[in-house]
């Protein structure tokens, strides 16, 4: 059973830096994308960021870019997303996912996800 969970988040004052971690379970970790989505009330989920395991390729969205940094660590089977220079904006709930395949900024491309940690950046 493939089990995605998240940790890290909390409150952070603007210009502060988290780090986020999605420890994952239950698929081998060599092939697949793992994803960070996030979503803030009333607003649809977005996509953040993407590490390709089968080729090690990062990919982030443009409102992080620069500020973000993905990575996995295989001998944990961990994900982990440096976010700084973190912004209001970048308050939500950040979300972990998985596909056996590729990478992909569509949320319905991937079947499973944690349970979510929430990221809060007061000015």
């Amino acid at each position: 059973e493939v089990n995605l969970v998240e940790s890290g988040g909390g409150l952070v004052q603007v210009g502060g830096s988290l780090r986020l971690s999605c420890k994952t379970s239950g698929f081998t970790f060599g092939n697949w994308a793992l994803s960070w989505f996030r979503q803030a009330p009333g607003k649809e989920r977005e996509w953040v960021s993407c590490f390709s395991l089968e080729d090690g390729s990062k990919s982030y969205a443009d409102s992080v870019k620069g500020r973000f940094a993905i990575s996995a660590d295989a001998p944990t089977s961990t994900v982990t997303l440096q976010m700084n220079a973190l912004k209001p904006e970048d308050t939500a709930t950040y979300y972990c996912a998985a596909d056996p395949y590729f990478c992909s900024d569509s949320d319905y491309r991937y079947s499973y996800w944690g349970q979510g940690t929430q990221v809060t950046v007061s000015s």
